[in-house]
């Protein structure tokens, strides 16, 4: 019961490492319909994408979303992923949305800050990137 109180991080590896794998699912099933291309042509009819550069806008970000997502689950090239998330989410808020995101679009808004987490703390545990660099670290 102390630990509630204690000033210092508890299992925080882990902590970061199960939010890491649980946005990961989530912002690739948001993606994921990348691979759905009548749901994404119902995109194109809202307002914000109806120009020359909508199709390719929205591929982007949905691609962009999936990749995002995988890159987390797996926790490989983790701030890469946490920056094409913030970028991806930031977008949908302040331009795709309303920019309201105390009340409206606080959904996207809220990927957007798990995404600066990420870039700020890493991976956490049970991550490639982890094994990755603890492999080319003790090859120095």
């Amino acid at each position: 019961m102390n630990y509630l109180f204690y000033p210092l991080p508890v299992k925080m590896e882990a902590g970061i490492a199960f939010l890491r794998i649980a946005i990961g699912c989530m912002i690739a099933y948001h993606g994921r319909e990348v691979f759905d291309p009548e749901l994404m042509n119902s995109y194109l009819t809202w307002d914000i994408f109806k120009n020359p550069n909508g199709k390719w806008m929205v591929y982007m970000g949905k691609s962009s979303e999936f990749i995002a997502g995988v890159l987390l689950v797996l926790g490989l090239a983790t701030r890469v992923g946490a920056s094409a998330l913030t970028l991806t989410m930031a977008y949908i808020t302040f331009f795709v949305g309303h920019g309201k995101f105390w009340y409206e679009d606080q959904h996207p808004f809220m990927f957007v800050l798990f995404g600066i987490l990420f870039l700020f703390a890493g991976p956490g545990a049970f991550s490639l990137d982890a094994l990755i660099f603890k492999k080319n670290q003790s090859s120095e």
